[in-house]
Parts: structure tokens; sequence; C-alpha cells
């Protein structure tokens, strides 16, 4: 089948949208995110296709309003964006995985329009913010999480009190405290956001308690 050169170049367009886009979800699928593989190539797709048959229309139908198409893209990306927020006992999440939507919508109307190095350049920024940041962050112990502490004990009222006196110390505000009678024993369960290292060292601390402790994300209750 022949193509000829404009088809050639909007199935490159197609292309290389779908790839760039499925570079940022290959990221965010083995990060467990949501938006991964699929999602991202099609908000990058969709955006180039938009953008091409914005320009397309506007040029067979000599319409000079043809980029109403381009312009609507962003409150579809907006709404598609604030359905991945999610706010959950206090905590809000998504809102990384909100904004990475939001750019592979402009990723993709770049390679629509032509843009071709600008998208890609995009792709390598949001890469380098998504991986390297990340890293540098979990490397410097800045970087906080909201996570789920759980005794299990039958000495609710000292497990409790040296749980509060630990956190105090540590300045770190307990979230969300309940306690759960189970059999004889009793499950305390909190929330609390701390880095990595504030996690180690607060779990050092509740070592010491007659208490079995354990600690989760609080988003892997969802996943």
């Amino acid at each position: 089948m022949h193509l000829d050169p404009m088809m050639k170049s909007v199935l490159l367009k197609l292309l290389l949208a779908a790839v760039l886009g499925g570079l940022v979800g290959f990221e965010r699928l083995i990060r467990r995110k949501p938006a991964g593989l699929r999602t991202s190539m099609f908000i990058c797709l969709g955006s180039a296709l938009f953008t091409i048959l914005s320009d397309e229309i506007a040029q067979r139908f000599h319409d000079t309003g043809g980029s109403r198409i381009v312009s609507n893209l962003i409150p579809g990306i907006g709404f598609l964006g604030a359905g991945a927020i999610i706010r959950e006992r206090g905590s809000v999440t998504g809102l990384t995985t909100a904004a990475t939507i939001f750019i592979l919508a402009g990723v993709g109307m770049a390679v629509g329009g032509g843009l071709y190095w600008m998208a890609i350049f995009t792709v390598v920024l949001v890469l380098m913010a998504l991986v390297g940041l990340g890293w540098l962050e979990g490397r410097l112990g800045i970087l906080t999480r909201m996570m789920t502490f759980r005794l299990t004990t039958a000495r609710l009222d000292e497990v409790l009190a040296r749980t509060q006196a630990v956190l105090s110390e540590m300045k770190v505000a307990m979230q969300h405290l309940q306690v759960l009678p189970v059999g004889t024993q009793f499950v305390l369960e909190f929330d609390a956001a701390v880095s990595r290292t504030l996690q180690q060292q607060i779990m050092e601390k509740l070592s010491g308690l007659d208490a079995r402790c354990e600690v989760l994300p609080l988003d892997s209750q969802r996943e």
C-alpha cells in the first residue's frame, strides 16, 4: 500500500506520541502508580491525534477557528487529571500523577503540531524529575510519605503511652488513631507522615515494646 508523504508524516507523529507517552507510562508502571503504560500512551496519542485533526479540519473546510478542538483538550485533560487525585483519611495522593497527565497532553499536542524536539526534551525533563529527583529525595531523607503503623499487644495502656511519647519526642503527628480488640489482644493503628529515615527510627524505638510492630504505606491498602 502506497502512502503519500502527508499520511506518512501523520503516522510518524502518532507513533512518536505513543512512544513518548509510553516512556513516561513505563516509569509510572514500575512504581505501581495510577496512569501507567497504556493510559499514558493513550493520553499522549489522543492529544496528538486531536491536534492533527484540528489542523486538518481547518485546512479542509477553511475554518479559521479550527484551534477550538485543541483548546478544548485542556479542560478535558484537567477533568481526567482530577480523577487521579484521591483524598483519603486526611491524605491527598495522586497530585504527581495528575500533573504528569497534564504534561503528557502537552507533549502530544507538541508532537501533533510538529514540534518534535520540544516534545522529546519535555519527556526527558519529566523522566529526570520523576526518577532523578525522587532518588535524590530518598537519599537525603526528605521525602515523606503517609504510613500506617500497626501495633498488636495485650498491654494496651503501656504501649499507647510509650508510642505517644516516642512520636512527641520525634515531633511526628499521630493521625487517625484507632484501637481494635482482637481476641485477648488489641490492635493499635495510626497514620503518620514520615521520611524513610524517620520511619526506621520510630520502628527502632517501638521495637522494645511488648508488641508486634508493622508499618505499611497508606496507599498500599488500595492496590
